[in-house]
């Protein structure tokens, strides 16, 4: 969502996450982030600072990327940047090229923005607030026709995460596991990455797993846009509060640049047109927000040793 996932919903980090209500007025165009291209050297551009920006967590699912491509063109005017938008595939490959100065500000799961922050210095700039809080929640979901009722009932059976280092699509499932006494391994009798918290919320309703666990924003926007998805799939846990998916900066990134890419996100919802690209997300703003949000992931990330499949 995520291209991969949602733990982008959060945010932009996803729900950091599928159409709730259309915005009025000019119906947005269809943007597919997975078609671009990197800008050319026009002299158009010659004038403006360049910037390399990644969506690595969402918290709106495939069908609201065009909301993801208008934000992009959205900063681009407002800071007159020529905005470049970078894919890694994954948050590992995404923490690595923030990392090596490859990408300079990402929507990342939370999870992520941890481990980049312990490890290379990530800088938080801006966290969304949806329904009012910049929260969210690891959601486990199973068919409608299932008997179980808690992730204990499905020890033998088949799981979906979505990436290995998502917040609510894997380190929350994991730490679960942890404290019953369990890895992934020695509990399901198999499992896969769906890489996209909606994949994992389709491979639930036809029943090509028995369970997963997902952003919960991602699945109040799909089960809203589908109410017949509820009549395949049914929430039996809900774990969290959890910080939400945030915007974050690569320690390379000067500050001025940090602190003007910072003002327009906590502005654009004083905007109308970055109120009607919020909306269509449904996001109410973005707001500050401090690391100490995110310590209740550190205590997962130690829970189950940092460990990684």
């Amino acid at each position: 969502m995520d291209r991969w996932a949602k733990c982008f919903f959060f945010f932009f980090w996803l729900p950091w996450l599928l159409t709730l209500t259309a915005c009025e007025g000019e119906t947005p165009r269809s943007v597919n982030l997975a078609d671009r291209v990197t800008l050319p050297e026009a002299d158009q551009y010659s004038a403006r600072q360049e910037l390399r920006l990644s969506i690595g967590s969402i918290i709106t699912p495939e069908q609201g990327y065009v909301y993801y491509q208008q934000i992009v063109d959205y900063l681009s005017e407002r800071l007159d940047l020529a905005i470049t938008v970078v894919d890694p595939g994954n948050y590992r490959k995404l923490n690595t090229m923030l990392k090596n100065g490859e990408v300079d500000v990402a929507f990342v799961c939370s999870g992520p923005y941890v481990e980049g922050r312990e490890t290379f210095g990530l800088e938080l700039l801006a966290a969304p607030v949806v329904n009012g809080e910049a929260a969210y929640y690891s959601n486990l979901i199973v068919p409608a026709s299932s008997s179980a009722k808690s992730l204990a009932d499905l020890q033998g059976k088949s799981f979906a995460f979505t990436d290995p280092q998502s917040n609510t699509g894997y380190l929350v499932p994991h730490s679960q596991l942890a404290r019953l006494g369990y890895t992934p391994e020695s509990f399901f009798s198999s499992f896969s990455y769906t890489y996209a918290h909606d994949r994992s919320i389709h491979a639930v309703a036809e029943g090509l797993v028995d369970g997963a666990a997902v952003d919960s924003l991602i699945w109040d926007y799909l089960s809203a846009a589908d109410p017949k998805l509820q009549e395949r799939v049914r929430v039996v846990e809900r774990f969290g509060p959890f910080a939400i998916p945030p915007v974050v900066a690569a320690p390379h990134v000067p500050l001025e640049l940090r602190e003007k890419f910072r003002q327009a996100l906590l502005t654009m919802h004083q905007d109308p047109q970055g109120q009607t690209i919020l909306q269509g997300m449904h996001i109410d703003r973005f707001t500050p927000i401090d690391d100490d949000a995110y310590e209740s992931i550190r205590q997962m990330l130690n829970t189950i040793g940092q460990e990684k499949p």
